[in-house]
């Protein structure tokens, strides 16, 4: 039974990212055309012309348009017209704070000058003696670094994440000294954390393989077996 549950478990791992891959993927395209394609000319449309549908048309038109928008909005007229739009809706007092408020997020998340995690460190948490990687994000800035100035050092702002979830975790500002810069990068890193040590980050340019996150899963699993025995 433990060796049919291994089985299981080791398929599972590759079957569930790539069912659940697929199932948002479609459901995505799926989307995209119902929000597009009621808007389109009928004549415009490859149903008016083939007897079945075409899925993703709709997402490829929002695709073309977008980019569209962005490059006229690129020049001198665009940014007139969009400096125009945004102080009309800064005036609106609900609609400005929804406006503002999403224009910051998708500007971190998107924009090129977002700053994403620089490098992966180490850092005694949550006592002396006790390890644990963090992802370096920037140095400390604005008034969290004035606040922070009597240390007399440079203070990082780093992030933690716990282990196998890494997408919550804390938010941690701490001196440079206290942190020792790993030269593995961040893929690595998480790498490291999501499989709770058993992929040590030596080959740090290669991703991870269905077969390695496989082998991590069957290994968890037999631990736990013997200990149950």
């Amino acid at each position: 039974m433990g060796r049919l549950r291994n089985y299981f478990l080791t398929g599972f791992v590759i079957c569930a990212p790539l069912a659940i891959t697929a199932w948002i993927t479609w459901s995505f395209i799926q989307w995209a055309d119902s929000w597009v394609k009621p808007y389109l000319p009928t004549r415009y449309s490859p149903e008016h012309y083939l007897p079945f549908s075409v899925p993703g048309f709709g997402l490829l038109v929002a695709l073309v348009l977008i980019t569209l928008i962005g490059f006229l909005t690129a020049n001198l007229i665009g940014r007139t017209v969009v400096g125009w739009g945004e102080g009309l809706l800064g005036r609106m007092p609900l609609v400005r704070t929804v406006y503002t408020a999403l224009k910051q997020i998708f500007e971190t998340v998107l924009a090129d000058r977002s700053s994403s995690f620089k490098s992966a460190g180490l850092m005694e948490y949550p006592r002396k003696g006790v390890w644990c990687i963090v992802l370096i994000a920037t140095t400390a800035k604005g008034e969290v670094a004035v606040k922070l100035s009597d240390q007399g050092e440079e203070m990082l702002a780093v992030f933690l994440p716990p282990t196998p979830n890494p997408t919550s975790g804390f938010l941690l500002f701490v001196p440079r000294a206290e942190v020792r810069i790993l030269d593995m990068s961040i893929e690595t890193a998480l790498k490291l954390v999501v499989s709770s040590g058993l992929v040590t980050g030596e080959d740090k340019d290669r991703p991870m393989t269905q077969a390695e996150a496989s082998r991590i899963v069957a290994e968890r699993v037999r631990r736990q077996t013997e200990a149950a025995e």
